[in-house]
């Protein structure tokens, strides 16, 4: 028995043909994790126990960390992310303790110019010694950030993937040109330099998560990968699809990911019980603040869609219950059927789940999809 938000699994079959695989961690740098519950294992978003997430992710082999942004949590009984780190500091922090693996902090495009994100990033590049990347978010928090009076009405959805066409132009012409002159709608540099470059070549890692049509293009034309969604596999498949034909349309190349949360037990039924044991003490505080966090009135937290279904699950993200076995089968299927380049993961408890995924899972992956490196 599996439980999974996306499909059954099924036996994965004969070897792939497909090239390797980007595996990485969502780091908990925020309280509570991905899980809006009162019952879930600590994660306390910590410097110390991210520390030692990382190094668990170095040790094992896998390819990247990666830290969102968070500037308010969802409140709830569990206070869900009111304590969180910020993300460029941490992975500049990250770095010094590890060696090889990625390092991908996350900003906002709507609260940090972009000239100071490519002295920040650059600078991130120099410490890790290359291995520095940028995840890319262009909005839609909006009640985290009125309460510093960022949020701007008058950009709305698709405007702010205009905007940030703007700000990715100006960053990549910082890190490769002597000085920058822009004269856009949104910024304006004049004769604006920004050194020493990069060393990383062409330049750090871009990924995003523009999922409307208007932000999947946005990340096909700017990026070097996306994140990814879907109500089920087939979905998850389709949009990994339709991502690349758009990619190769303009001429470029695209890596679809998608993330997901682990909840592995010793057997089906054990794992099971314990995603139920999470649902049960579901934080519905913590829900109706993650709805007003993306925007929605207060008069729409009772309708249900797709959103508000799986996160009422307690489950923030996609997430996969049963034994090793059972979910590295899952985890088999997600990367070959939806033709996917990578997966980011996420546990209840990262110190338990990281370790026992490397020791039971990640061989089984490593040997059918060989040399997984992030480029």
């Amino acid at each position: 028995m599996i439980e999974t938000t996306l499909s059954p699994a099924i036996d994965f079959g004969l070897p792939s043909d497909r090239g390797g695989k980007d595996l990485g961690v969502f780091l908990p740098m925020a309280n509570g994790g991905w899980i809006l519950s009162t019952n879930t294992p600590t994660l306390d978003g910590s410097y110390a126990y991210n520390r030692q997430v990382a190094e668990l992710t170095e040790q094992h082999g896998l390819d990247f960390i990666m830290a969102m942004a968070k500037w308010r949590g969802y409140g709830g009984v569990t206070e869900h992310w009111r304590y969180s780190l910020e993300s460029q500091m941490l992975m500049a922090s990250l770095a010094t303790v590890t060696s090889r693996v990625k390092v991908w902090a996350t900003v906002h495009t709507l609260l940090q110019n972009p000239a100071v994100t490519a002295k920040m990033i650059a600078t991130l590049d120099h410490i890790s010694q290359g291995r520095a990347g940028l995840n890319v978010v262009t909005g839609s928090y909006k009640d985290e950030f009125a309460q510093m009076g960022a949020w701007r009405d008058e950009v709305g959805h698709d405007a702010r993937y205009d905007l940030g066409a703007e700000w990715i132009e100006v960053i990549k012409r910082l890190w490769s040109e002597p000085a920058v002159h822009f004269d856009g709608q949104y910024f304006h540099m004049d004769d604006c330099q920004s050194d020493p470059k990069p060393i990383s070549r062409p330049r750090p890692f871009l990924v995003c998560a523009g999922t409307s049509p208007k932000g999947m293009q946005f990340t096909i034309d700017h990026m070097d990968a996306i994140f990814l969604g879907g109500s089920d596999l087939d979905d998850l498949a389709r949009k990994s699809r339709m991502a690349k034909e758009m990619a190769t349309a303009s001429g470029r190349k695209i890596k679809t990911y998608t993330m997901i949360n682990l909840v592995i037990g010793d057997t089906d039924e054990q794992a099971a019980a314990q995603a139920e044991h999470y649902r049960e003490g579901f934080d519905e505080g913590a829900f109706h603040g993650m709805l007003r966090a993306y925007g929605f009135l207060d008069a729409e937290v009772g309708k249900e869609n797709a959103f508000t279904r799986k996160a009422r699950s307690g489950f923030i993200s996609e997430h996969v219950a049963g034994s090793a076995e059972t979910v590295g089968t899952h985890l088999m299927k997600i990367l070959d059927d939806c033709d996917l380049d990578g997966l980011m993961l996420i546990f209840p408890d990262y110190l338990h789940g990281l370790p026992l995924f490397a020791h039971s899972i990640l061989p089984r992956i490593r040997a059918r999809f060989p040399h997984g490196h992030t480029p």
